[in-house]
């Protein structure tokens, strides 16, 4: 089975992702940061949509449900909490499952970013769309959940095999290998950061990144190795809050 995957950029710092299996043809687009563009793209493509993939409710990936659902009649899926700005048609949670055609998404509880966070993986296509809750070398903030919650679910992706392919929302590298510069002085870190920076200078995307990786240099899924003492969520913990705090 084959998942054909349109990345581009929209609003400030955010990704859309229209995504079409090639079996059924059936499209959808994973969150809905800007209802313009993905229409454009759609169009550019001559594809139809016919389906809207939330992971949380924050109006910058739920904020273009009713504009895209209006022009293209596409049914829309995700969390209870994307109800609070935006229409949904089924609400799904951990352990559910979502088919688009062939391709079978299962829904992985991820909240701490906001509580109902979800994110989507594809098990045979090994991709993962995890919306705020990983990102290549960072993670979301605690707007919602707390440092327990989210580092539960910061380990439930970094249980996926090492090899998938995880679609972050933003393009925050740069910021997080700074960040990640400041805490961890490893040598694998030093040369990936590297590789950002030049990967940025040139205007290429940093996204998407794979579990293996991030388990290698991303600070946040190394945090018991990095900030001694307390239990693990708590040293996950300190780290969110020094880099809610971090200016460098």
């Amino acid at each position: 089975m084959t998942l054909t995957i349109l990345q581009f950029p929209c609003l400030t710092d955010n990704y859309g992702f229209l995504i079409r299996d090639e079996a059924s043809g059936r499209t959808a687009c994973v969150d809905t940061p800007d209802a313009d563009a993905i229409l454009r793209r759609l169009s550019a493509k001559g594809w139809g949509l016919d389906m809207i993939l939330n992971t949380h409710w924050h109006p910058d990936h739920a904020g273009g449900n009713a504009a895209i659902q209006n022009a293209t009649g596409a049914t829309i899926v995700g969390p209870e909490e994307v109800r609070k700005i935006a229409p949904l048609d089924r609400v799904v949670g951990g352990g559910d499952t979502v088919d688009l055609g062939a391709t079978r998404f299962q829904v992985l509880e991820t909240g701490g970013h906001t509580l109902g966070h979800i994110a989507y993986f594809d098990r045979v296509g090994g991709h993962a769309f995890v919306g705020d809750t990983l990102f290549a070398l960072g993670c979301g903030r605690l707007f919602e959940g707390d440092a327990r919650q989210m580092w539960t679910s910061l380990g439930r992706l970094a249980a996926l095999p090492e090899g998938t392919r995880v679609y972050c929302a933003h393009e925050y590298t740069e910021a997080n290998a700074r960040f990640a510069l400041s805490v961890d002085s490893s040598p694998a870190l030093k040369a990936r950061a590297e590789a950002v920076f030049e990967a940025r200078r040139r205007g290429e995307a940093t996204v998407p990144t794979t579990i293996g990786l991030e388990k290698a240099t991303n600070p946040f899924l190394r945090a018991p190795l990095l900030v001694d003492g307390g239990e693990d969520f708590a040293a996950f913990g300190t780290l969110r809050a020094a880099k809610d705090v971090f200016t460098g």
